[in-house]
């Protein structure tokens, strides 16, 4: 291929047409759509920063929540142990209460049938005497005439 002078005029005259066709219709939209990309680009990196500082947020959100979840918690299981301790505390109470109530109780019954018994065998003691008494003097003995010495017997035994 010869390269002369109107060969060489004619190819600067295309690529001058080609130059300007390029910068009239095909840059303008590479370059629209170029700035529209970095735009969006720029718009996900401010997204992803403000997504980065809400999740930090977030996190010291929850922290705070979490620490005092454990306060409220090891409070309520504190509570729990003292109402615990105090019912514990009343049963044992009101168990010792009735320990002492029936213990009184057992008590009183003892001395009531001790006093009984005594009873019971101040009359016999008083009964084998008169009959012993009969037996020594082999006479009747009058009850009625001798009931203040009988009862003064019973008292003495």
């Amino acid at each position: 291929m010869d390269i002369n002078s109107s060969s060489l005029i004619g190819q600067m005259i295309t690529f001058a047409v080609l130059v300007w066709f390029s910068m009239k219709f095909v840059f303008p939209p590479l370059t629209k759509a170029l700035d529209e990309r970095s735009q969006k680009i720029a718009d996900g990196l401010a997204a992803a920063d403000q997504g980065k500082r809400a999740m930090v947020d977030a996190e010291e959100r929850a922290q705070v929540l979490l620490a005092s979840a454990v306060a409220e918690g090891k409070q309520r299981v504190s509570d729990a142990e003292k109402r615990a301790q105090l019912s514990a505390d009343e049963i044992k109470q009101n168990a010792q209460v009735e320990a002492a109530r029936i213990i009184a109780q057992a008590k009183a019954d003892a001395d009531q049938q001790v006093t009984k018994a005594r009873e019971e065998l101040r009359a016999q003691v008083a009964g084998l005497a008169v009959k012993g008494a009969e037996q020594i003097l082999k006479r009747e003995v009058n009850a009625s005439a001798h009931a203040d010495l009988l009862k003064q017997l019973a008292v003495e035994l």
